[in-house]
This record gives C-alpha cells, structure tokens and sequence, in this order.
C-alpha cells in the first residue's frame, strides 16, 4: 500500500464512484472514508479501512459465468474422472439436464437446484465428482474443508472492531471467483468440531437455504450479499453428525465402494500413469506384473476408496526415479517377490 493517506483517500473515492456495487454500500463506504480521515488513530487504522475498502470493491457485484450446457461434454468429463459409479454420474446428469432447460428457458437465476451431496467412506470419488461438475459448466471452484472445523466465524467472518478482523471463507472465495455463480465445495461437512457444530451448522443452513442465501451477512463486511446464485456441493462420510436442518435442505448421494475389480482397472488405467508421470518416470522402464495388483490395492485389508492403491502406487514410482538417478538404468520389472522393496516402509 504505497502513497500517502490523503492520496489514496482521493484515489478510493474515485473507484467507489466509479465502481458497480449497489448505491447503498458505496455511500457506507464513503462515509467510511470519510470518518477514517477524520479520526487520530493513524497509519494503522487508515490501513484497516483501506484493506475493508480494497476488499468490498474487489467482490464481484453483478458478474456471472456463462455456464457451458451441454450434457454431453459433461458426461464425457465425468467418464473420463470417474470409473464406474454409474449411478451416481446419471444422478449428476439429471441434475444438469434440469438446470440446462430451465437455463434454455430464461428462469436460471430464479430456480434454486436441491444441493448435491455427495455421501461415502474416504477415497470413493466425493470431492472430485465436484471438481468434475464445476469443469463440466465451465465455473471456478473453491474447496472449503471441514474437518475439525471449530469456528463459525471462519465462515462467516470477523467483524472489524476486532484485532483479527478479516472476511469468512465464504466472501473470500467468492472474491477470488470474480463472479457470483462459482462451484463453492463444503467440504466433509460432518466432520466439524463438537463444540462448534451447532452454530457451524447454523451458518450452513443459511448458506444452503434459498429464502436466506440471497441476503448473506459476512460479520466482516456488515452487509448482505447475495449468494443464490452460487451452486453449492456438499460431502461428508456419512450423515450422522449433521444436523436434521442441514439434511432437509440437502439431496445425499450415495458414493458405493469400488470393488478390486475396479480398483485394478482404475489403477492400471489413471492412478500407475499419473503416478509415473508425477515422478519423472518414462513409463517404458517399469513392468508391473500382474500377481502385484492384489497386494497394491489390499495392502492392509479391505479400503473402500481408492487412496491407499494411490499412495502405493506413488510411493512405488518414487523409488523408481530414486534408483534412475543413483545410476540404475532398468528396465524395472516388479513382481511379489521384489515388491517389498518398492513399497513405502
């Protein structure tokens, strides 16, 4: 923040003139201004009210995506993340095929979607489905997590007449969207704190409600904002510890568990070459034989998801490239009798 107070004074009041936002917000923040020049408090204080300033003025008042309808480009998208879950992928694309038409019908911005979420044992595919969704509409996405989540203030925000003031998550990611339509990702929602939970889950219930999104109050910015527009998805591993509330206003979808099968499939076809490809690996040096799979994907018993098999897998290639550059030339043929030494201690 370089210049003096009264040269940015002068250079906020023309954005704030200048800008988009709604009438009443540019006269509270002008009289804010205003009353900031007025006081004795100093370079510190002038500043608190220049990031207040800086911030309102980046949020993007009026400014929507244009959303990419068309399903089939979306059920290409969701085939080529996701192996199998076939029904969950044709209840994502019913879910689309229902917001393109009323899209096509002009009534978008006034037909509120139930919110997805997506219900399932850790590694099933909950967050990347989301990922896959926001690039299939063509919206940015922000992931907020959960987990061990304590504060609703860390959603909501801290109002500024206290030391840590800054804005919640929610206004921040939308500020860094630059529109008010992104893919906003509440992220393993049952996993919140105890002592937090019932007011986290106030905070969720305004933001998942239609008749009290479009009116959201960040206790940093003091104002109301309006996030209908926003296309929430939720996760969480089961439904146990989210409140009745929150579940009436969301659409649980169940994630199944892969089975072996798909796991091999899965790992031979995306997890072995990413993994490859993370690691520098030329895929031409390493042969997995096929006795090898069985021991990858169960390597400590039964998993639902597909993470342990990634991190095997990972961790597999990364004593590979270790080998190539301390001189070892390969080819790399990896079988059970010398698997031990090409998986993580």
């Amino acid at each position: 923040m370089e210049g003096t107070a009264q040269d940015l004074t002068i250079n906020f009041k023309q954005q704030i003139t200048s800008s988009n936002i709604p009438n009443e917000i540019k006269e509270k923040l002008l009289n804010l201004l205003k009353f900031s020049g007025s006081q004795t408090g100093g370079w510190a204080e002038f500043e608190k009210t220049a990031s207040y300033i800086e911030f309102t003025l980046a949020l993007p008042f009026g400014k929507v995506s244009n959303d990419i309808l068309d399903l089939n480009r979306a059920k290409q998208i969701l085939d080529r993340d996701h192996y199998g879950l076939q029904s969950v992928k044709d209840r994502v694309l019913e879910y689309l095929s229902v917001l393109i038409l009323h899209k096509q019908k002009g009534v978008g911005s006034s037909f509120h979607a139930p919110i997805l979420a997506f219900i399932g044992l850790v590694g099933t595919g909950k967050t990347t489905i989301a990922y896959s969704i926001a690039e299939s509409l063509g919206r940015p996405i922000f992931r907020i997590p959960f987990g061990g989540l304590g504060d609703p203030a860390t959603l909501r925000g801290q109002s500024r007449i206290k030391v840590d003031a800054e804005a919640g998550q929610i206004m921040k990611a939308i500020k860094l969207a630059q529109v008010n339509n992104p893919v906003i990702l509440l992220d393993e929602i049952d996993r919140v704190s105890e002592e937090g939970k019932l007011d986290i889950m106030g905070v969720l219930i305004e933001l998942l409600d239609p008749q009290q999104n479009h009116a959201f109050i960040d206790r940093y910015l003091d104002f109301s904002y309006d996030l209908s527009q926003v296309m929430f998805i939720a996760t969480a591993n089961n439904t146990g510890n989210i409140s009745t509330a929150v579940l009436d206003r969301i659409e649980p979808i169940q994630m199944p568990s892969y089975s072996d099968e798909e796991k091999m499939v899965i790992g031979k076809k995306h997890l072995f070459p990413k993994a490859l490809s993370e690691a520098g690996v030329d895929s031409s040096k390493i042969n997995l034989d096929e006795s090898i799979w069985p021991m990858l994907i169960r390597p400590l018993g039964y998993d639902a998801g597909i993470r342990s098999l990634s991190r095997n897998l990972q961790g597999l290639a990364r004593k590979v490239a270790r080998k190539i550059v301390e001189g070892n030339t390969g080819p790399f043929n990896i079988n059970s009798q010398n698997l031990g030494e090409y998986l993580e201690s």
